[in-house]
This record gives C-alpha cells, sequence and structure tokens, in this order.
C-alpha cells in the first residue's frame, strides 16, 4: 500500500472514502468532524444516528454513506482525547488499523485520513503523525492508497519528512 500526503481539505478528496476523526456520540462536532458533516450533508448524521444509536467506542471505527461528498463512504474513528487524560497510544493507533479494516470490508481502495486526536484533542504532533505513519505502514490491508491530508503547511511538511525518513 501506498502512503502519502497531502495538503488539502479532506471533504474535496476523490478517494473511495475519507476517515472522520469523530466523538464518540457520533453526533457531528467540531474539527473534521464538524467539516465532514457540513460537506457531506444531513445524510452523514442520518446514518450516525441509524447505525450507532449508541455511538462508538474510542479507538474503534464504523462507516456511513459520505452523502454529497465526492467519496462514497465516511470512516468513522474515534481517537483518544490526549487533553482529557487518554493518553493510551494502542487507542490511537487502533484508529487507523480499524479504519483499514472496514475499508477492506467495503472494498475501498483509496482512503484519505486527517491526522487523528492532533487538533483540538490535544495529541502531540509528533506522535501523532509517527503512530499514522507505522501503523498505516504496518498494517495488512487491500487498501491502495492511505492518504493522509493535512490542513497546512506545516502539518504537510512535517508528514512528508516522516514519509521520506
Amino acid at each position: 500500500m501506498d502512503v502519502t500526503v497531502v495538503r488539502g481539505d479532506i471533504t474535496t478528496q476523490d478517494v473511495d472514502a475519507v476517515v472522520n476523526a469523530a466523538n464518540s456520540r457520533m453526533r457531528g462536532g467540531g474539527g473534521v468532524d464538524g467539516a465532514i458533516h457540513r460537506a457531506g450533508g444531513p445524510a452523514v448524521l442520518e446514518d450516525c444516528v441509524r447505525r450507532f444509536p449508541h455511538g462508538l467506542a474510542t479507538g474503534d471505527a464504523g462507516w456511513t454513506t459520505a452523502g454529497n461528498m465526492p467519496a462514497e463512504w465516511v470512516i468513522h474513528v474515534v481517537g483518544p482525547n490526549y487533553n482529557a487524560g487518554q493518553r493510551d497510544r494502542s487507542l490511537l493507533t487502533s484508529c487507523y488499523s480499524r479504519a483499514l479494516a472496514v475499508a477492506d470490508e467495503l472494498g475501498a481502495r483509496g482512503v484519505a485520513f486527517p491526522l487523528v486526536s492532533a487538533g483540538i484533542y490535544g495529541w502531540p504532533k509528533d506522535d501523532a503523525i509517527a503512530a499514522a505513519v507505522d501503523t498505516l505502514r504496518g498494517t495488512d490491508t487491500h487498501v491502495e492508497e492511505a492518504r493522509l491530508v493535512a490542513f497546512d503547511a506545516a502539518t504537510y511538511d512535517a508528514i512528508k519528512a516522516a514519509l521520506d525518513g
């Protein structure tokens, strides 16, 4: 599998599935979660309510329609909230491996990932990047491209350095 990085908006990626850094309630939120719900439209929330009536556990993944986005599916993952004391790194790496497992179930070949937990959840960015790159590279999957989408130039540069290193 190719692990790549692009700078841009995850909601506009032309891939089979985009990964959402969701909260455990699965009802929308801020950051990537809010952007995905806005771009996908009400179908994403409706599918979340139907498929996840009790939410989703930290470290787990599940899918919904992508609604109005170019992708066919959204794979929702719930990353650990570092700022709230959730510092078990295996919960973070599980987000990536579980997202790939869900992608395999769906038959997705191209998947765009945000940097899970590195935003408002406060996971240290360098370790969030290492966890993403190491897990994506080390997970057996039928996905052909795992695309890390960086919203800003500094994050793009840091991910690119990790991929090149």
